[in-house]
């Protein structure tokens, strides 16, 4: 079951939500959303996700230990991005953590937060294809979001994503 957007009510505005991970890519996806939030009045959201199935098979001490040290990565990196977009677009991002699956961390932020209004993803610009991300959401999970993607192509400039956001 989706929900309205609540994007453009009263009180309301319009968010953008990136998944932020390791890949050279997503800072074209944190800078596009971050401009486009900025020229649109809107809102920035940044996406960790935790995997941590190989900590799930450790003893308590060493999985705890392990979850700690991801959510600390995790929380560094979302920190660095949102740094990123100030800098860019002067706009302040909200960081948010989640553990488990991609897709799943997606349509459940998607689904507490009635204003996310768009997902931005950055494609890849390597031989392997537009990479995990994009591979994994753009496909078979995409039809089950309630909210479009827009797929940024990772080798544009900031001048030519500057034109287009």
């Amino acid at each position: 079951m989706t929900s309205t957007r609540q994007s453009y009510e009263p009180g309301h505005r319009r968010k953008f939500l990136v998944v932020v991970d390791e890949t050279p890519e997503c800072d074209r996806a944190v800078y596009y959303a971050g401009r486009r939030a900025a020229r649109t009045q809107g809102g920035l959201v940044l996406l960790g996700v935790l995997k941590l199935e190989e900590a799930n098979q450790q003893w308590l001490g060493v999985a705890d230990l392990m979850r700690a040290e991801a959510e600390d990565e995790t929380r560094a990196r979302l920190e660095k991005y949102a740094v990123r977009a100030r800098q860019v677009a002067n706009v302040s991002a909200e960081c948010v953590v989640r553990e488990g699956s991609t897709a799943d961390a997606i349509a459940q932020l998607i689904a507490e937060d009635l204003d996310i209004a768009i997902l931005v993803l950055a494609a890849g610009t390597g031989k392997e294809g537009p990479g995990p991300l994009v591979s994994s959401l753009a496909g078979p999970h995409s039809g089950g979001f309630p909210v479009p993607i827009t797929i940024v192509p990772g080798a544009l400039s900031d001048k030519e994503l500057d034109a287009v956001a």
